[in-house]
């Protein structure tokens, strides 16, 4: 297979483009998801608050972040 705009087929987050995540966050990036909010908060940085309040609270309520968020959380140290 070639891996020719690879790139470009994958969301943030990755999951690949058609693919659907019906569970809950893993427990590594809800670790992030902390680790980053408390970054946030200390930086007064608040839309990366409100990233993580929504990552945290759709991992607890059994419902799948957005990847876009998931994104922001991962690479936010980088």
């Amino acid at each position: 297979m070639s891996t020719f705009g690879k790139a470009t087929r994958e969301q943030p987050g990755g999951l690949s483009a058609g693919m659907v995540s019906s569970d809950p966050v893993p427990d590594m990036p809800m670790d992030a998801a902390w680790m980053v909010l408390e970054a946030a908060n200390d930086l007064g940085d608040n839309a990366t608050v409100d990233v993580c309040r929504r990552v945290i609270d759709a991992n607890l309520n059994g419902r799948p972040a957005s990847p876009f968020d998931l994104h922001i959380i991962v690479e936010y140290f980088n």
